[in-house]
């Protein structure tokens, strides 16, 4: 397996969206972000979340989607036209289609209510990680056919087509394409990709997963070549 890519936080604090209509809850996540050291923008309805995000200073997005005004997911669903800054769902425990949806439409994570402040924390950290990354030292591009992957920047593309991919997405691709013919574990990709150990249900990387193949597909390239080993995990033939 290839060393993986080297990962550094960024020197500027990060800039966090908060799109919560609980404001006392909203007021309690701004209030423990900062004191982590990011900066915070608080909404309370989906129009002033929209707002907010389109001009694109923030780095990741906390999103609720029981939103007023327009709801969380119509408002992912219009952000990702134009951006793929990293989300994580904030969304009401057991509320599993609509987290499911959220993946579907691009959300990077999700995280139910009522949920343990040190792992919104650490999912908020392992987030900006990996939505942040520098060179390795093997190299900073990868390339398979036209498919060509640029590690300091997160950009990909098929010939001149760029493909828009979210920072979860693009970290997915590198490590298959790093590791093509290999079959990589769904743990091993829950750790490196999504930093936390793979739950029992989790499918997470399965949305992921799905929404890379149609972007490679829709830019020319066989997304089908990355392929669902049953019982093992994922390999790019």
């Amino acid at each position: 397996m290839n060393p993986a890519p080297t990962r550094v936080l960024s020197t500027a604090p990060a800039r966090i969206l908060i799109a919560e209509d609980d404001t006392e809850l909203n007021r309690q996540i701004a209030a423990m972000m900062r004191e982590a050291g990011y900066q915070v923008d608080s909404c309370v309805d989906g129009e002033a979340a929209l707002l907010e995000a389109s001009k694109q200073r923030h780095q990741l997005i906390l999103l609720d989607l029981m939103l007023p005004g327009l709801d969380g997911l119509s408002l992912l669903r219009l952000l990702r036209k134009t951006s793929q800054v990293p989300v994580i769902i904030v969304s009401a425990k057991g509320a599993e289609e609509e987290r499911i949806q959220g993946l579907r439409h691009g959300a990077d994570d999700y995280i139910a209510k009522p949920f343990n402040r040190v792992e919104l924390m650490l999912r908020v950290e392992a987030l900006l990680r990996r939505s942040q990354l520098v060179a390795p030292a093997h190299g900073d591009v990868l390339a398979i056919e036209q498919l060509e992957l640029r590690l300091s920047d997160q950009q990909a593309a098929v010939g001149a087509r760029q493909i828009e991919l979210t920072a979860i997405q693009f970290n997915l691709l590198w490590e298959l394409v790093a590791n093509r013919g290999e079959v990589l574990s769904k743990a091993y990709l829950s750790r490196e990709v999504l930093n936390r150990p793979l739950g029992a249900y989790d499918r997470s990387l399965d949305m992921h997963l799905s929404r890379v193949r149609r972007k490679l597909s829709e830019a020319g390239w066989r997304g089908e070549r990355l392929q669902t080993v049953r019982g093992q995990g994922y390999c790019l033939k």
